[in-house]
């Protein structure tokens, strides 16, 4: 039995269902006027139907000119990633023969060489593998087999997973693998399983001499010839014209089959893979929103206009073409041009921005519910990731659950004799403490106070908490924290002689804060005394929007693991209540008093509630940001920074060597944070008064930082180092999770880790789900 105290609404908006492309026409024309490209094929479906298709300029300019028409071929360029070597790959995921979190090196194992053991598959799909944009042309070589070669011995510039790069390599790469698993050519391969299927008959690589009339052309080689019929990219040309990066030629119709084939969820790929491959699927703090092949939202997203929804997804290519697909509206646009003819200098950039924003304005967009709700998935406060759209910081009024208990009059407490567990944090508006608040509301009986971990007031750093009497109102106080797991329970004979609980505590929305296990143990003991559970809402202080880290594993439930849950869960205490009520079968009477004004990406600084420090070391919203990845170190032979002026901002041993592990971890290129070499003395905890060399951790943005991630790439940082001195295996308590812990001790690379924990991530969001009270 559970009920949310809230107050929410809706607001509907609709459109005229009448289509007027008109200005089509005239945007076109335009860019041919103004020389930006010599001609163009525009095609542009919607609701199942091509609903424009014309043809604009010329062709040709040189060495002859020849007007455009609706049936030209053009040099796809860069298409070919999408087109081609990104549909079979994604087919061969369908059919169970590729993994998108493989090692590249099981399908290829001569691409190990030079560190790229750890690049996965999905890391070329999504352009975050590390590897340069594209391979060196400084000197000659000719054929596949030696650009295999180079691409296969190419040096990262950076680990995997640490920044957008958008690279030929990826694909070329992607290319050879789709021939090593398939056994055939690539382009045999994307003739026979995608071309031939949809009916594309005039889409190929290497197209025959009988089709030159209908190609246009790009511009002079280095030899002074026009490339016509011969693929422009001068990596894909000295690879022959088949390569998976470039080198596909195609109309605008059977891009418009490919298109509506996408939309319709038929003949080439499933719905499930389309979805897939078309939704956020790049690092979880990574600001380029890229799918497996597709664009969503990155730098190279102009072409989907101003009105277009970021839930939309496209690609570009260099010689001028481009094709994007909205599900939302079930429209998609493909503009064709051969901007590079005959010299290289048009221009497509502006011109595809202008032609998405006019038929976005042009076309009724009328959503479905279903299609509302993939919109907002991807352009809200996303549970995975940040779009580059995402509001960082707004300056939000905010009232808590106790707020607006007393807005309401305590008209659910009204007549009842009732405990509350709460501390320093639990406070009004007004900055009066929850317990004053109880103690003197008209009709309501404040007969029991419980302190969790650091006692009530919150400043305690000891087990050894004892019961007590409150000085200001002379309830007892009952400690539910101690050495033991009776010391952490509340004692049903004292919960009898009650009719509510009230909970008002400020949470770290972090899976080991223990506030969260004391919550559940109130549950538990609360359904057992038959009394009734209200949880006054509090904000998650670093958002409700990101859900990141292991999930911790069943047999390792502890007093900083209540269930399984992973590390950044991106819930209120309000929120965990729901879920653990339900989830643990617990059935407690639970009201949860609901925040009024929070939004789910709100940091606690947007909430212009008062900062108070949920325990004696989270002392700012610095270190509550950084607090889930470094704390996951903090039960073994290193120092966090406790007993210091910056607890979680520091971390270090007297074993440490300063520079080196400053520099080992700022060259992994971890997102959002650097590390400065320092020393610091703790006057408390590990190494208390002895001299601690290690880093500062310095947070540069925290709206990309994957916080867990960060502590275990600070875990193998340590093992790597100092395999002697750090003593791993006391991670495990906090950790929770032995497939982590195992794969660290393995020497495994913290982002093949990340990898791993996903899957596991997406199925608790799907139970999450049902649980969340804010938007």
């Amino acid at each position: 039995m559970c009920a949310v105290v809230i107050v929410c609404g809706t607001a509907l908006a609709q459109q005229s269902d009448t289509a007027n492309l008109s200005a089509l026409d005239s945007i076109v024309q335009t860019a041919v006027q103004n020389h930006e490209i010599p001609g163009a094929v525009l095609v542009v479906g919607h609701d199942g139907e091509v609903i424009y298709r014309k043809a604009f300029g010329e062709r040709s300019l040189e060495p002859t000119r020849s007007a455009m028409a609706t049936d030209t071929i053009f040099d796809l360029a860069s298409l070919t990633k999408v087109i081609a070597t990104n549909t079979a790959v994604m087919q061969l995921v369908e059919r169970g023969k590729v993994r998108l979190n493989d090692p590249v090196t099981k399908y290829i194992p001569e691409f190990a060489q030079n560190g790229k053991s750890d690049i996965v598959v999905r890391d070329l799909l999504t352009h975050y593998s590390g590897l340069p944009p594209d391979l060196d042309l400084s000197h000659p070589w000719n054929g596949r087999e030696a650009g295999y070669s180079m691409a296969f011995a190419e040096m990262p510039d950076s680990p995997p997973e640490t920044g957008f790069v958008y690279s030929d390599i990826n694909f070329i790469v992607l290319g050879a693998l789709v021939e090593r698993v398939s056994g055939m050519p690539l382009d045999v391969y994307c003739a026979q399983k995608i071309f031939a299927p949809l009916g594309m008959v005039h889409t190929r690589f290497r197209p025959p001499q009988e089709w030159l009339p209908q190609i246009a052309p790009t511009e002079y080689d280095e030899h002074g010839q026009m490339l016509r019929g011969v693929v422009h990219d001068p990596t894909a040309r000295r690879m022959g014209g088949v390569a998976g990066h470039a080198g596909l030629f195609g109309t605008g119709d059977d891009l418009a089959k490919f298109a509506q084939a996408l939309l319709d969820g038929k003949i080439i790929l499933s719905p499930l893979t389309i979805e897939k491959m078309s939704t956020p699927q790049q690092p979880p703090y990574a600001s380029a929103l890229r799918g497996f092949g597709w664009d969503i939202d990155s730098p190279f997203s102009s072409n989907r206009g101003e009105l277009l929804p970021v839930g939309s997804f496209g690609h570009t290519g260099f010689t001028g073409t481009s094709v994007w697909i909205d599900p939302t509206t079930r429209t998609y646009i493909i503009l064709l041009t051969n901007s590079v003819h005959p010299r290289g200098k048009g221009l497509t950039i502006s011109l595809r921005a202008r032609v998405a924003t006019a038929v976005a304005a042009g076309i009724p967009l009328i959503t479905s519910e279903q299609e509302a709700l993939r919109l907002k998935r991807i352009t809200g406060y996303n549970e995975a990731m940040p779009s580059e759209h995402h509001v960082a910081e707004r300056n939000g009024a905010v009232l808590t659950g106790i707020d607006a208990l007393e807005m309401q009059d305590f008209a659910l407490l009204r007549g009842q004799r009732v405990g509350v567990l709460t501390n320093q944090t639990g406070v009004d508006a007004s900055g009066r403490r929850t317990i004053d608040v109880l103690a003197h509301a008209q009709g309501v009986k404040l007969a029991a106070i419980f302190s969790p971990e650091h006692g009530v007031t919150g400043a305690l750093d000891t087990t050894k908490i004892g019961d007590s009497r409150d000085s200001a109102t002379g309830v007892p106080v009952y400690s539910v924290y101690g050495a033991s797991d009776e010391n952490r329970r509340p004692s049903i004979d004292v919960l009898k002689h009650l009719d509510s609980v009230v909970i008002d505590l400020q949470d770290a929305g972090v899976r080991f804060y223990t506030y969260e296990t004391s919550l559940g143990y109130f549950l538990e003991a609360a359904a057992k005394a038959g009394v009734s559970i209200v949880v006054l809402d509090r904000p998650n202080p670093i958002t409700g929007a990101f859900v990141l880290g292991p999930m911790s594993e069943p047999g390792h439930e502890n007093f900083t693991n209540y269930g399984p849950i992973p590390v950044r869960h991106g819930m209120t205490l309000g929120e965990l209540a729901q879920m653990f009520n339900a989830e643990h079968n617990i059935h407690a009477k639970l009201t949860v008093v609901a925040m009024q004004g929070w939004m789910r990406g709100d940091w606690f600084d947007s909430t212009a509630v008062e900062w108070t420090n949920p325990s004696p070391n989270l002392r700012s919203l610095t270190e509550a940001v950084l607090y889930p990845g470094v704390a996951l170190v903090e039960g073994t032979n290193v120092s966090v920074g406790r007993g210091t002026d910056t607890p979680f901002e520091l971390l270090g041993a007297p074993w440490i060597n300063a520079r080196e592990l400053a520099a080992y971890l700022n060259a992994r290129q971890i997102p959002a944070v650097r590390f400065v070499p320092v020393s610091f003395t703790p006057a408390s905890s590990n190494y208390a008064n002895q001299v601690c060399r290690g880093v500062n951790i310095v947070l540069t943005d925290r709206e990309f930082l994957d916080s867990p991630e960060l502590g275990i790439e600070i875990a193998s940082a340590l093992l790597k180092l100092y395999p002697q001195q750090f003593r791993m295996d006391k991670m495990m308590e906090i950790l929770a999770s032995k497939t982590v812990y195992d794969a660290l001790a393995r020497g495994e690379d913290p982002h093949r880790i990340e990898l791993g924990w996903r899957d596991d991530l997406q199925k608790f969001q799907q139970v999450r789900r049902r649980y969340l009270i804010y938007k």
